[in-house]
């Protein structure tokens, strides 16, 4: 899940940050109301966590001039603004969630998938190719019965993957999807996991389902014919 953070107070923003890093999302940051539109026109997400009490322009006003430029990314509004007319405001903007602060991170992370379910409502609970299956709740992967560990990294590589079945996917939609706005397009890392991953599923002389399409990128299929 790739997740853009539309806050202005340094402390909040890192805090949250490092708890949606941690449960394995791709974050990016904005301080300002208008470089919150700027990433979130430049880059695709799968929701953004939108404050209200922005320092240049409001969080409702980011939320209109989103709605107003068809973009359908799901916003969770979280606000120290407090009452039902303020949720309501915010949902009647096109917000599709409202958070009052503080609130518990538990519950946050909750909302946050809850929203990426509906959002994505082909995205099955659990992914399976072949006899790989991914647990998209639990983030548990299993071959053939035997459990693979995967980092966090690892896994939204694999699911990435494994959403995108029989499709060629390149390095830079890799790098939107599953790494963050600082990525390095002149790095070797999406060649390294994808290392990792083949030696984790391939493990014990199982046929390879991650193949290089030289000059286009990869594709994870069982079919001998998408090599």
């Amino acid at each position: 899940m790739r997740v853009l953070i539309v806050e202005d107070d340094p402390a909040t923003s890192k805090s949250l940050e490092l708890m949606l890093k941690a449960a394995g999302m791709v974050v990016d940051t904005a301080g300002m109301g208008e470089d919150g539109l700027e990433i979130g026109r430049l880059y695709e997400y799968d929701i953004i966590l939108l404050d209200i009490m922005l320092p240049d322009i409001s969080g409702y006003d980011v939320l209109k001039r989103l709605r107003a430029a068809r973009n359908t990314t799901p916003v969770l509004i979280l606000s120290g603004l407090t009452g039902p007319d303020k949720r309501v405001k915010g949902l009647g903007y096109g917000a599709d969630d409202y958070l009052t602060k503080p609130f518990d991170f538990k519950e946050l992370l909750a909302r946050l998938r809850a929203l990426a379910r509906r959002s994505v409502a082909l995205r099955p609970a659990v992914i399976r190719v072949a006899d790989l299956s991914l647990d998209t709740a639990s983030h548990r992967a299993e071959r053939a019965g035997r459990r693979i560990g995967l980092t966090a990294k690892e896994y939204a590589l694999l699911e990435y993957l494994m959403l995108n079945e029989g499709r060629v996917v390149g390095r830079e939609q890799i790098a939107q999807h599953v790494w963050d706005e600082s990525f390095d397009p002149f790095s070797n890392v999406i060649d390294v996991y994808i290392r990792r991953l083949r030696s984790k599923l391939d493990a014990a002389g199982a046929t390879p389902l991650i193949h290089t399409r030289r000059g286009e990128g990869y594709v994870l299929t069982a079919r001998a014919e998408g090599v």
